[in-house]
Order: C-alpha cells, then sequence, then structure tokens
C-alpha cells in the first residue's frame, strides 16, 4: 500500500502545483470555469486509476484484464507528464527566484528604495511551450497504451555466410522474443500476431525468453493461440529471466514440480526447450545447429543459468552453428570469447525499453546506455548478434515507438 500512497502523494503535489501556474493563462469568465472542472477531472481520475492499479494487482489474476492494464498506463501517463511539466514550471520559476533576488541584492547595495517586488512574472510564452512539451508525452503514452502495445512490425534482416550449408539457402528463421504473458490482455492481439508469423512460412521458429511476467500459468489463456505457430523444421524455445522469478515463493522441494509443470506448457505449444543443449536441423542431406543456453545475464541481479561450454558439447569446429541466448550481455560476456564460432546469436531482454525512437540510419532509447547491445543487428570478429525488441510488455502497458517486433532472418550462402 505504501507505494499507492508515495504515487497519490506525488500526483497530488504535482497537480495543485501545475494547476495554479496553468490557471493563471486562462481567461476570465467560463473558461476558467472548464479549466477547474476538466483538471480536477483529470487528476480525480488518475487518482481513481491508482486505487483500480493497486486492487488489481493485489488480486493477483492470471490474466490481466484490458481495463487493469488501460488503469496502469493511464496512472504512468499522467505522472510522466505532470513530471515533465512541473520540472520545465520549476526551471521557469527557478530562473525567476535568481533574477529577483539578484535583483534585489543589486537594489540593496546601491540603496535604492524598494518599489514593488523584485520577482519577474511568469512569461506566458514558456509556460505554453512548457505544456506543449508535457502534451507530446500525454498524447503519445496514450496511444502505446491503447494502440502501440499491439503494432506488430515485422523486421526483415538477410545475413550471408560463406560456410552455411548449400541447402540452407534461402532458410528462414522466425525470432519472436518477451512474450511475457503475465502483461498480454488480448488473445485476438495475439492470434493476429500468430498469423503474420504463419504468413512468412518460416523453416525455424526461435522464441529467445520470458514466456511469463513471474507465475508459469501466466501462459494458459494463451496456449492453444501459440500452438497455431507452424515451421517446416520446428519451433524452438529457451529460458529468459523472468521464467525463474516463480520459485522465489516456493520451497526447494517444490521446484521440480513447479519446472515439469512448466516445461509441459512449452511442449503443448509445441516448443522444443533447449536447456544448455543443442538440436541438429537436417534438409536435403546437410545440417546445421540450433543451440540454446539458459538464462545468463551480466550483473547480480540476473539468473546465471546458462552454461554455453555443455550447449556445444558435440558441436565440431566446421559446424554451422546458431545460439539463442536471452540476454544480449552475454553475446560479450561468453559467446565473441569462445573459442567455438558462433555464427548468429538471437536475443531479447531489453524491450527497447518499449519508449524510443528507431528509424532508419538512427535508433535511440534509454536502455542503451545500460546495454550497448540493445535492439537491431550487430558484427564483430565474424560473428552475428541479433537483439529483439519483444512480443510483449512489462510495467508499462504499452509501447512508445519501439512497437512488438517479429524478426524474420534469412539465410544466404555466397
Amino acid at each position: 500500500m505504501t507505494p499507492v500512497i508515495i504515487m497519490i502523494i506525488m500526483l497530488a503535489l504535482m497537480g495543485i502545483y501545475s494547476f495554479f501556474v496553468l490557471y493563471s493563462l486562462v481567461p476570465l469568465g467560463i473558461a476558467k470555469l472548464v479549466f477547474i472542472v476538466g483538471y480536477s477531472a483529470l487528476l480525480l481520475g488518475a487518482f481513481f486509476a491508482t486505487y483500480k492499479v493497486y486492487q488489481g494487482l493485489s488480486h493477483g489474476n492470471v490474466f490481466r484484464s484490458t481495463s487493469l492494464n488501460f488503469y496502469i498506463g493511464f496512472v504512468f501517463t499522467i505522472f510522466v507528464t505532470l513530471l515533465v511539466l512541473c520540472v520545465l514550471l520549476l526551471l521557469q520559476d527557478g530562473g525567476r527566484l535568481f533574477a529577483g533576488f539578484g535583483q534585489g541584492v543589486i537594489r540593496t547595495i546601491k540603496g535604492e528604495p524598494r518599489v514593488g517586488g523584485y520577482f519577474p512574472s511568469r512569461r506566458n510564452f514558456l509556460t505554453l511551450a512548457a505544456t506543449g512539451i508535457a502534451s507530446i508525452p500525454f498524447f503519445s503514452m496514450l496511444y502505446g497504451v491503447t494502440k502501440g502495445k499491439y503494432n506488430f512490425e515485422v523486421n526483415r534482416i538477410k545475413l550471408a555466410f560463406r560456410d552455411l550449408p548449400k541447402s540452407f539457402n534461402g532458410f528462414k528463421i522466425v525470432q519472436i522474443s518477451d512474450i511475457h504473458a503475465g502483461s498480454l490482455d488480448s488473445v485476438e492481439d495475439v492470434a493476429r500476431a500468430v498469423g503474420m508469423i504463419n504468413d512468412e512460412k518460416p523453416n525455424i521458429i526461435a522464441f529467445t525468453g520470458d514466456l511469463v511476467n513471474s507465475k508459469k500459468d501466466e501462459i494458459n489463456p494463451f496456449i492453444e493461440t501459440f500452438s497455431n505457430l507452424e515451421a517446416t523444421h520446428g519451433k524452438f524455445a529457451i529460458l529468459g529471466n523472468h521464467d525463474y522469478y516463480g520459485l522465489h515463493s516456493l520451497a526447494e522441494s517444490e521446484h521440480e514440480g513447479y519446472w515439469a509443470d512448466f516445461y509441459s506448457k512449452f511442449k503443448q505449444m509445441g516448443f522444443n526447450l533447449l536447456n544448455n543443449a543443442s538440436s541438429t536441423i537436417e534438409k536435403d542431406g546437410e545440417t546445421i545447429k540450433l543451440l540454446g543456453v539458459e538464462n545468463w545475464g551480466k550483473g547480480r541481479y540476473f539468473p546465471k543459468k546458462g552454461n554455453l561450454d555443455k550447449a556445444l558439447q558435440g558441436i565440431a569446429d566446421n559446424d554451422f552453428s546458431i545460439l539463442m541466448s536471452h540476454d544480449p550481455s552475454h553475446w560479450d560476456e561468453k559467446v565473441i570469447p569462445n573459442k567455438k564460432h558462433m555464427h548468429l546469436t538471437m536475443s531479447g531482454h531489453t524491450h527497447g525499453m518499449q519508449f524510443g525512437i528507431s528509424m532508419p540510419g538512427f535508433k535511440w532509447s534509454p536502455i542503451q546506455y545500460r546495454y550497448p547491445r540493445w535492439m537491431g543487428l550487430y558484427e564483430e570478429a565474424g560473428q552475428y548478434l541479433y537483439v529483439n525488441k519483444g512480443f510483449g510488455f512489462l510495467g508499462f502497458p504499452g509501447r512508445v515507438g519501439m512497437w512488438p517486433e517479429i524478426t524474420v532472418i534469412e539465410l544466404k550462402s555466397v
């Protein structure tokens, strides 16, 4: 309950401060009444949504309702909008305070009598500019909550290799990552994405971890939908860091039963789970190797269950190898230094922070200051890494600029 109280207090303080600043811009008469009613309704809506978020999350339901996701997104949106607005208004008021203080000191030194106040009035232009800037996150985040979270985009990548077996020329891999079923609220939109994947006619489908948020049963409403995924040479999956979090509330004696049930859900969807293991993909008498490791993340907060050496057992030096590893930090820390050449590694985990800019020739997101390899294709020492932005969402129930991704990787033989 404490975080809810803190959120309400911060919303109230920012709301009151910004209210009195913006109120001064409104002309007299009916406009002021409209402003009071509208602004009060907005803040009351934020307080109500905060309560509904607390009420909804405390129930711990496996399936997240659309209304609860909207409440969460609305609180995030109002909070960020007020935060941006108040920071900009405080900068202006800080400038006024500094200018007024300086003017007062100068007059005192000169011995001039005080006439009126020292502090300059707010400039309406700057206040309006601050309001305009704050409206950007307001509208973009609302779009992200209502539409952006299921605005699936298909990114197609062609990678050429000199040692790719000729039979695999044109071989198509569809990668998805970070489903986070505990946040999803629409079976219909998930089914639409499954249809988009099947339309690509993939040879294999690679899911690179984080099936759930924290509870294994979160995937239950979507098992039938994901079981409709089709690939000619199989569907494969690995675990992400969130897939281990359900163990935290269990006694060690319950772990084996938990994993047995969780693994069975992958089987029901038709996925071959590669836990520090490999699989041979055969086509026209030639083969490539697909490897999967459990989660390995740089830093103390993420599970380090991944064992690349174990996954590489039985892999010859001349085998064409593709690796699924959830966290991209594993590539720099363990894959690149390994003496075995991994032609391609597929990762996820970052979500592109679900917020940023992605356009040809330019990409930016705050997550890049935490993960140097955070989105898209990277190459080093003749080895490739592709980081997928994720299928679902976590925390903020939306996406702004970083749309959910279906990656289509086509292998080409040089």
